[in-house]
């Protein structure tokens, strides 16, 4: 194992999935997400970044 630390983005939820389409709410549990103003540390990768452009309206990504 390398010693290297991964990139990661931090994404905190600002709206909440009620009223959305379903596949919002999945995409924001996807993420670890479920409650507003709840914070991950997620890894940095293309699948991770089509999560968050698909819920970009309900996040706030950085500090």
């Amino acid at each position: 194992m390398s010693d290297i630390a991964k990139p990661t983005v931090k994404v905190t939820q600002i709206g909440s999935p009620i009223g959305r389409k379903p596949g919002q709410r999945e995409t924001l549990i996807g993420l670890g997400l479920n409650k507003l103003h709840r914070s991950r540390e997620l890894e940095d990768t293309p699948s991770v970044r089509g999560m968050i452009r698909k819920v970009a309206h309900l996040l706030k990504v950085g500090d």
